[in-house]
């Protein structure tokens, strides 16, 4: 448990040359905050141009300067809880004294703004997909415990590269795979599961200045419609209809199934729809004391007169200035809470790369095909469900240590 009127902030600058200055005491109107259907942190100050045995605050803080935000709960923790590249930099003149505000966004910002074309191949796996697009704007990544599902042929034209994760990430939720955020930590950006914090906080009407409930139908879907290609004539074929809570009303979404997709993956999918849209939306807003260790898409706990119950983080703002944050909150439904504490099963697809165990490599996947002795080591995952079936993995080598080109059976690599 943590003293919130203990809660202390420092901010630390790191200049052109790499060289750290705190210049907390030259602060004020410090905040950050994470948003809901982005994937960048957002702080921002301002700072007094004071004169520091460097020089002038302005002649060290500049547009490109790494900004870090540091909070201690008064004990031992003392941790990094924001940082960014300044963006912004806009000097302001006053009469008493001049000074200048800072935005600031962190690594992912950088793919926020940044457009491409990408294709990815039937059979490429979620985290190959957003681990190529990390790699190729080099942008280092940490944990990844997101899905990693088997998705179809894929074409994103002229689309900012965030928007191409998040319906990556969307697409793999709707095949079971959990619903999963994108965030940055001191440098690192992690792919998580929602509510996997360890410390989980619980605010009551005790320890909070308000908290405010919502529960709404208006973006509710009743029934998702599955539809095949078009003909000639431009029909599209309905191939499946899943009804979801119709005594609200029939709220259609469509379904359009991906030409190499099976019928049963396309219901697995319109039925994650139903299960994520088909129930009533039900949010809360906190204002309570900051604390400044929450992150978009942790687990708290809410107590009040009406309610107690679990809620993840949808939307997050920090005020160092006045001690405070505001929270936007999603009630846990426990089937979503159960779904996604149970333990997924490994899923392998195109462009992983894996721990090949040493063994035999064959020359086709069929079952009459000729193997070699293979010598372990890592390797990656180029075709899966060859047409032979015996030997369904093909696995070709990255580096030296091992000399793996061919197709492998289950369960040879991990």
């Amino acid at each position: 448990m943590i003293d919130l009127s203990k809660i202390r902030y420092r901010v630390i600058v790191m200049n052109e040359n790499g060289n750290q200055y705190n210049i907390g005491d030259y602060v004020h109107n410090l905040g950050w905050e994470e948003n809901e259907n982005e994937i960048a942190m957002r702080s921002s100050f301002t700072a007094k141009n004071d004169k520091t045995s460097m020089g002038y605050l302005s002649g060290i803080i500049k547009p490109g300067c790494l900004i870090g935000i540091f909070a201690s709960d008064g004990s031992s923790l003392d941790e990094e809880v924001a940082r960014g590249y300044v963006e912004t930099w806009n000097p302001v003149e006053k009469n008493s004294s001049n000074g200048f505000k800072c935005t600031c966004y962190d690594e992912l910002y950088k793919l926020q703004k940044s457009q491409d074309n990408r294709y990815y191949a039937s059979g490429t796996g979620t985290k190959s997909a957003l681990e190529s697009i990390f790699d190729d704007w080099g942008i280092p990544h940490g944990d990844y415990e997101g899905p990693n599902v088997s998705h179809g042929k894929t074409v994103f034209n002229n689309k900012y590269l965030s928007d191409i994760m998040l319906e990556m990430l969307d697409e793999a939720e709707k095949k079971g795979g959990g619903k999963c955020i994108i965030r940055a930590s001191k440098g690192y950006v992690d792919v998580i599961k929602r509510g996997c914090n360890k410390t989980v906080y619980v605010f009551s009407v005790d320890n909070t200045q308000s908290l405010s409930q919502s529960v709404s139908t208006a973006n509710l879907i009743t029934r998702v419609k599955v539809v095949g290609k078009s003909d000639d004539d431009g029909m599209k074929s309905v191939d499946a209809t899943l009804n979801g809570s119709t005594e609200y009303g029939i709220r259609q979404r469509i379904y359009t199934r991906g030409s190499d997709e099976t019928l049963e993956d396309a219901k697995t999918a319109a039925q994650e729809i139903l299960n994520g849209e088909g129930k009533i939306e039900r949010k809360m807003t906190v204002q309570s004391p900051d604390v400044p260790f929450i992150r978009k898409g942790d687990l708290v706990y809410i107590m009040s007169g009406s309610v107690s119950d679990y809620y993840y983080v949808k939307s997050i703002q920090h005020n160092a200035d006045v001690y405070s944050m505001t929270m936007e909150l999603e009630k846990v439904e426990q089937e979503s809470a159960e779904n996604e504490k149970t333990e997924e099963k490994k899923e392998y697809n195109v462009g992983d790369i894996v721990n090949f165990h040493g063994g035999i490599h064959y020359v086709s996947s069929y079952p009459d095909s000729k193997g070699y002795n293979a010598s372990a080591g890592k390797a990656k995952i180029t075709k899966k469900n060859g047409s032979g079936k015996a030997h369904p993995w093909h696995l070709i080598h990255v580096d030296s240590e091992s000399n793996v080109y061919g197709w492998v059976d289950d369960g040879t690599f991990d």
